[in-house]
């Protein structure tokens, strides 16, 4: 990521830094390769199932190690858990913040089915993440804010070649990415739309909040492709 967007998204790296870092997995490179594979098994369990329908046990045996390990690493299952979501979400605003080589149409698309994506394929994870939930509420708020900052930098650079926008720019574009987690929600739940479908709704939707921003600040004009045609 570039400077610019660092400094737009300095939780999106430490939101859960003081939950889930592992107390022993900066000591061998063994330790992080291990750390790394559990989180990686944390993120099959959970891809689909809610934080309070596994317990330690169940996650231990279906992981095929012991409960003691988990534990050694990431302290509790709260903290495995964050561990997991947070690993699953730079992967999001890292893909997110690439593709810089592209028509700014194209990458749009690219962003917006990334999400889709990670949505469709990590339904609980997703759902923690923008609808909260008991006792994650200052980390996952942290983390929501992180990617939808993380979306907002990205279509700023695509419509306005900068990440940071003035404000009603960003509340333009911010309004229009809370619209979209709340669609993606009932998405997953009720898919009778393809991903294809879904992703092209979306962009063209945002065409609408482009040309809001215009309306209001003519110093942000809407791009082309998102103008009134006639």
């Amino acid at each position: 990521m570039s400077q610019e967007r660092d400094a737009v998204l300095p939780e999106a790296r430490h939101y859960v830094a003081a939950e889930t870092t592992p107390p022993r997995a900066r000591g061998t490179e063994r330790s992080v390769a291990r750390c790394a594979e559990l989180i990686a098994i944390g993120r099959r369990l959970f891809a689909d199932t809610s934080y309070d329908a596994l317990s330690m046990d169940d996650i231990a045996r279906q992981a095929r190690v012991a409960k003691g390990l988990i534990y050694y690493y990431f302290r509790s299952k709260r903290g495995y858990y964050l561990a997991i979501i947070e690993d699953s979400v730079e992967d999001l605003v890292a893909f997110a913040g690439s593709g810089r080589e592209l028509p700014p149409v194209d990458r749009l698309h690219r962003t917006i089915d990334g999400y889709l994506r990670y949505a469709e394929h990590n339904q609980a994870a997703f759902r923690t993440i923008v609808s909260g939930g008991v006792g994650f509420d200052a980390q996952v708020h942290a983390i929501r804010d992180g990617v939808r900052e993380a979306i907002v930098a990205t279509i700023a650079e695509g419509a306005y070649g900068r990440a940071v926008v003035a404000p009603t720019a960003r509340m333009g574009l911010l309004s229009w990415v809370c619209g979209v987690e709340g669609a993606t929600l009932d998405w997953i739940d009720r898919p009778g739309l393809t991903r294809d479908t879904m992703r092209d709704l979306l962009v063209r939707t945002l065409g609408g909040a482009l040309r809001a921003v215009e309306e209001l600040d003519p110093s942000y004009p809407a791009p082309v492709p998102a103008r009134r045609e006639g």
